[in-house]
């Protein structure tokens, strides 16, 4: 993936320097990264870098930048420190608008959520990367910007073998979406719980909001599932020209997707004000997507998965 000129990124961790033109200074570095399976010489030689691709918060296309990391308590983080200028690198207004990234670790690549830190658990990991490696607390000293400190969550664990036909594919993804739905419904049913304990213990009225763990999961969420739709329904016309019969069913099927998109983008918008949302408001809108999504998922599964069994998997 070729590294853009807009949406700049930050160059590696504690190592980066502003540099006039920084995409062309990460593009040897990418494909250096890229040919020495994540071994790079220079002045980047024996540290710790990763490559981190983003989606462009306002162009949509993917940057790639290489960054340097720190693992602290099996947490695999980044630091937004942008040499310690005043402002955030772009890469990390890209994640917080789509929290769904790619990471590449020497060999190894794999699709993971980003998730800035927040409070009390961001300056405890700050304090352990700064011990770690010095030049961060000189990046945070030479600015009053707070500087980020991103959790790169692995989305799922891959598969052990290859899906053998186009019906155990569609279940995979679907195990997927659904344990990642399940996981944002018990994140919120935690943070509403805590946040009503805390209110009546403190003899106060609940304040609106939602933490940013819980809207990169969330939206992190909606993005795979609109996804998974796109790639559906780019599926279905092949589908409907090889099995007429399906052709109502599908559909169906296509007009339960747009259902589910409203009801996704409901979702999102209710996570834009993240200060001022209500949680409330939230958590019952993510029941009712729950509810629907649930039941959308079963009916695809009932009425494709017998025709999809016999469609192996395309080569390459």
């Amino acid at each position: 993936m070729r590294t853009r000129t807009d949406d700049t990124p930050d160059t590696p961790g504690p190592f980066d320097r502003p540099e006039p033109h920084v995409s062309d200074f990460n593009e040897p570095v990418v494909a250096e990264f890229r040919a020495n399976g994540g071994r790079v010489g220079g002045m980047f030689e024996g540290g710790d870098l990763l490559l981190l691709t983003t989606v462009g918060a306002r162009s949509g296309h993917e940057h790639t930048t290489p960054l340097g990391y720190v693992r602290v308590d099996g947490r695999l983080l980044v630091i937004g420190s942008a040499g310690g200028s005043d402002r955030h690198p772009a890469w990390y207004h890209n994640l917080l608008a789509h929290p769904m990234v790619r990471v590449e670790l020497g060999t190894e690549e794999f699709a993971a959520i980003a998730v800035p830190a927040e409070g009390d658990d961001r300056d405890a990991l700050f304090a352990e990367v700064v011990r770690r490696v010095p030049g961060y607390g000189d990046y945070q000293d030479g600015t009053e910007r707070i500087l980020p400190v991103i959790a790169l969550e692995p989305m799922a664990d891959e598969e052990s073998t290859p899906a053998a036909n186009l019906a155990e594919a569609l279940v995979r993804v679907h195990r997927w979406l659904r344990g990642q739905l399940l996981r944002v419904r018990e994140e919120t049913d935690a943070y509403l719980a805590d946040r009503d304990e805390r209110a009546a213990r403190e003899g106060a009225v609940p304040a609106p909001g939602l933490t940013l763990q819980l809207r990169q999961h969330c939206l992190g969420f909606c993005e795979s599932l609109h996804m998974h739709h796109d790639k559906e329904e780019m599926m279905f016309p092949a589908l409907a020209e090889r099995h007429p019969h399906l052709a109502d069913t599908l559909r169906r099927l296509s007009e339960e997707h747009r259902t589910v998109d409203r009801i996704r983008a409901d979702l999102q918008a209710l996570l834009a004000g993240l200060a001022t949302a209500d949680p409330r408001a939230f958590g019952a809108e993510l029941d009712r997507m729950s509810r629907e999504l649930e039941a959308h998922l079963d009916h695809e599964e009932a009425t494709l998965l017998p025709v999809l069994a016999a469609v192996p998997l395309p080569t390459g």
